[in-house]
């Protein structure tokens, strides 16, 4: 009996669609390039509010800037040229680094970030509103040749929601079962359609508490498992005073002794009564030697998570100009206030401190107030370092105001050639970021010098008032900065940026003639595309006057004019071993304004040799151009965690070092101040464009024998390998290599731009980027999909997802020209990056009627860093790194387990959703990290330590 009547061809045939990674529409089941999908209710399944935190946990992601990794103040700025990108978070792909992902919102580019800390060459995710996602796409291969620079480690896609009918209210509360970290995020969305047109609205409201560094037991101490004071900064409350004393020599070498002492605890310096201090035994009296235990640790004043707010609006319509013509308009409005904090200002001065003109030259005289030691204290003959951390001042705090715009117009329409359709668009796209930072409780170090010099030169000044770097904290820890002193030397530091996106694209498409396999197919386009951005740091910061991270201006544009062309070739079809065989190919020519013009290539060839079984090759040649940031940063400060191999020398270097460090001119007895170095980094107008080489391999099996087995609805395997060949990398020498160089060699190649002070400390480091590095990495991802049919106890799917870093080998300047270094399953430290070998992420979803039982396990393998020279110098190898012969640590790996349940009840027609869920239920800590810049562990790739318990509610109607 015939039931219905047969459905004809062009019904069972699949619509096509453009899918990331190619202009031409296809069928998304022969997509020629591995392409991973996660839908909106993976997003929510994750319990995250945030897609950058989202992408994140996914297997291919690797180590990028997020809310748990975000250092305004503490660092500086990374040496990338980029900024700070304070608040922001970004997506890393490969281990390539943000800047080279390219991130799309429905087939264009979105604006980059902007943080008021700097020219981002990467996008801020906080800008795209997570509401609006129906999916996101993210391409793993180079594409090039078919959306231009940038998209060298591949292609993240955030599509839009399409269903213009009905409306919701959703809304997810989570915090840490520790009672912080409190997040709450409201979102409404609405969507209609008439005859011939659509239209779609939603908004949202985001908050994101803080966690403090001292609220976890991992994170409060400078080097966790460590005694207090080890790797801790020497800018203490009490001071740290290290000078020379002409009126001593208790070593009898007939030059004036080196004197380091600090306050002692409870002493009182009000200018009335000086601490008692003795030229001839100068650790006694109210004075004792400084030590390890005398060291400030800064990390409770740090976040584990950035604090933050966001309102996203996001609104498109669509209307049918006639039968086949379509104005698409969609327009997105981001505003996020977020905040990072620091400890107080350390106040570093004197010949050694390498803090800028002003400090490093001070002049404290004899007479002044505050001056116990009776001699003149001047940065130019015997002042060697002045160490004070001003808790009177507060900490540093850095508020961000960001708003971000954007706006998309796009004509798009079909007619025919014959009886062959063509597909047209043409949009305009303009997006812009504006961004404002409030820095508070900042030193000007004019004003500070000009406090601690001649009082009679002070008081001239109206508003100067003589200040007391030399009383600690007192008593009762009141301190001896007082609040008319901080009103001079301190300034609230107002810093500007911007950035812009003008693009405009027009694409053709279709088809030309017929193959044995199908259509021979074409894409091609035109594109103009104008960025521009800038960077106005503080007036004060400028002219060199700050205490703390000195920064210059940064402005610029780029414009590139470009065309491409795509070709896709079934050339066989429908045979024995065959039943498509597509060969496709593409080019783009990009010519820039200020860097030339270059050409790249992409190939490749689609084999589905039965329903069940397709096998994909790839190969593609990548471009960057250098980004703003990149090509205009006239300098910027990174304080990068660097082990001097001239510290403690004489013992713990070999007859090289002690021999170098001699002709170096470090002293004998010396040891590193700080563990943080200052890296001057400089961009660089004559920079060339980054290419690459890729190759991808790999196939996917969807079994017709388990479609026919009761117990599976659908089983999928995919498997792909890499290969990416990086060229003329963008980036400055290694800070942490170059020193060494510089120690082992001697040569002008590594040592230049390096210069110590009289006391043996590096006081300046210059950098520039430059085209120096190559980067050659391979590996494996592979994805297992299974669904089984529910039965009365259910149903089940599993997917397990996998990367495997087969090897990342770094390329930089050595003694004999470019020497590899090997990343895969190292953890850098600083700038913190850790490169995970393997990582694997298996859910496996239960359905029983309404409900949805949701488990996650994420894998992360083991990682091996260097142990940091605070550990070594304070002789706490053996208990704290794992190899102390070879100065390495093994960071255990990681399973994090997550856990959701959510109800949709058919009561209501599907409309309501609940759903409780807790990430980390094992309360699973991160591996303690000895050498990463901040809290203790990588925070670019493990989550905050605690369990997370997060509610959701959805609700259509």
């Amino acid at each position: 009996m015939v039931c219905c009547p047969a459905a004809s061809a062009a019904e069972t045939q699949p619509e096509e669609v453009i899918v990331t990674g190619s202009r031409i529409r296809q069928n998304p089941v022969d997509a020629v390039a591995p392409l991973q999908t996660a839908s909106a209710a993976d997003i929510a399944r994750s319990g995250e509010v945030s897609v950058a935190d989202y992408l994140q946990r996914l297997p291919i992601s690797g180590s990028a800037i997020n809310r748990s990794n975000n250092a305004s103040g503490n660092l500086g700025f990374p040496p990338d040229g980029g900024g700070i990108g304070a608040g922001a978070s970004e997506i890393d792909l490969r281990y390539l680094g943000s800047k080279r992902v390219l991130v799309l919102v429905d087939g264009k580019r979105w604006v980059r970030g902007s943080s008021a800390s700097g020219v981002s060459g990467a996008v801020d995710l906080n800008t795209v509103p997570t509401a609006a996602i129906e999916r996101i796409e993210v391409l793993q291969d180079g594409a090039s040749p078919i959306y231009g620079s940038d998209a060298i480690a591949g292609v993240v896609n955030i599509i839009t929601r399409s269903d213009f009918s009905g409306a919701g209210f959703e809304t997810n509360q989570a915090m840490f079962d520790e009672g912080d970290g409190y997040t709450q995020d409201y979102s409404f969305s609405f969507g209609a359609g008439a005859e011939r047109s659509r239209a779609f609205f939603a908004a949202s409201y985001t908050r994101q508490d803080a966690v403090f560094s001292s609220d976890r037991a991992l994170s409060r101490e400078v080097v966790y498992g460590a005694p207090p004071g080890v790797g801790a900064s020497g800018n203490t409350p009490q001071g740290r005073f290290i000078f020379l004393d002409p009126r001593g020599d208790f070593d009898g070498d007939g030059e004036p002794d080196v004197i380091d002492i600090t306050l002692n605890n409870g002493v009182l310096n009000n200018g009335v009564t000086l601490p008692n201090y003795n030229p001839n035994n100068p650790a006694s009296g109210d004075f004792h030697a400084f030590g390890t235990a005398d060291r400030f640790n800064y990390r409770p004043y740090n976040y584990l998570i950035t604090p933050s707010r966001r309102v996203n609006l996001f609104g498109k319509a669509e209307y049918d100009i006639a039968d086949n013509v379509v104005f698409k308009f969609t327009a997105a409005y981001t505003n996020r206030k977020s905040t990072n904090q620091a400890a107080p200002n350390p106040l570093p001065m004197g010949s050694d401190a390498g803090a800028g003109f002003y400090l490093d030259n001070i002049f404290i005289p004899a007479n002044q107030r505050y001056n116990p030691f009776g001699i003149d204290l001047d940065g130019r003959s015997n002042l060697i370092t002045i160490g004070r951390r001003p808790l009177e001042a507060g900490p540093r705090i850095f508020e961000q105001t960001v708003d971000t715009w954007l706006v998309s117009g796009t004509f798009s329409g079909d007619l025919h050639f014959g009886n062959r359709p063509m597909f047209w668009d043409v949009s305009l796209n303009w997006g812009q970021n504006n961004a404002s930072q409030l820095g508070h409780n900042i030193f000007n170090s004019r004003k500070l010098a000009q406090a601690l010099g001649p009082e009679a030169a002070c008081v001239a000044v109206p508003g100067c008032v003589p200040f007391n770097i030399f009383g600690g904290q007192g008593p009762n820890g009141e301190g001896s900065i007082t609040q008319d002193m901080l009103n001079w030397a301190t300034f609230t530091q107002s810093d500007q940026s911007a950035q812009e996106l003008n693009d405009i694209i027009a694409n053709l498409s279709g088809d030309l003639f017929d193959m044995p396999g199908g259509a021979f197919a074409y894409a091609l386009g035109l594109e103009y595309r104008k960025e521009t951005g800038s960077f106005t740091p503080d007036p004060v910061v400028q002219a060199g006057e700050t205490a703390d991270v000195p920064a210059l201006p940064t402005a610029g544009e780029t414009k590139v004019s470009e065309a491409y062309l795509e070709l896709r070739a079934p050339i066989l079809g429908d045979l024995p071993a065959i039943k498509r065989l597509e060969l496709s190919a593409a080019v783009r020519y990009s010519d820039y304004d200020n860097i030339g013009s270059d050409n790249v290539l992409k190939g490749g060839i689609y084999w589905r040799v039965v329903d069940d079984l397709a096998v994909r090759a790839n190969y593609a040649e990548g471009f960057r151009a250098p980004n703003i940031g990149e090509l205009f940063n006239t300098g910027s400060r990174f304080d990068s965690n660097i082990n001097d191999p001239c510290s403690n020398y004489v013992t713990n270097g070999s007859a090289t070092v002690q021999a170098n460090c001699a002709a170096l001119g470090v002293p004998t007895t010396f040891t590193q101040l700080n563990q943080q170095i200052s890296v001057q980094t400089g961009g660089n107008e004559n920079l060339q464009p980054e290419t690459s080489e890729t190759w991808t391999v790999g196939f996917t099996y969807n079994p017709t024998w388990a479609e026919n087995a009761s117990w599976i609805e659908d089983l999928t395997f995919d498997v792909n390998y890499y290969n990416i060949k990086l060229d003329d990398a963008i980036q400055a020498l290694s800070a942490q290599i170059q020193l060494n160089n510089c120690v082992n060699t001697l040569s002008s190649l590594f040592c230049n731009g390096i210069v110590r002070g009289p006391g043996g400390s590096i006081t300046a480091f210059a950098n520039q980027l430059t085209n120096i590095g190559r980067i050659e990495t391979d590996g494996f991802d592979w994805t297992v999909a299974l669904s089984m049919p529910e039965q009365s106890w259910g149903g089940l799917r599993f997917q397990w997802s996998n990367t495997y870093l087969g090897g990342y080998k770094e390329f930089t300047l050595g003694p004999n020209g470019l020497e590899p270094t090997e990343r895969g399953g190292i953890e850098v430290g600083s700038p913190t990056r850790g490169y995970v070998r393997y990582k694997s992420t298996l859910a496996v979803d239960w359905l029983l009627h309404d409900f949805v039982t949701s488990l996650t396990l994420r894998y992360l393998s083991e990682l091996t860093e260097t142990c940091p020279g605070s550990v070594v110098d304070a002789g706490l190898e053996a208990s704290l790194c794992s190899d102390p012969v070879n100065l390495t640590n093994k960071m255990d790996s990681r399973v994090y387990t997550d856990l959701q349940v959510s109800w949709t009840p058919s009561a209501f027609d599907q409309k309501l959703q609940v759903a409780i869920g807790v990430n980390n239920v094992l309360d699973e800590d991160p591996p303690p990290c000895l050498s990463c810049d901040l809290n203790n562990y990588d925070g670019t790739i493990y989550p905050v330590p605690g369990r997370y318990v997060h509610a959701r509610a959805a609700l259509k109607f």
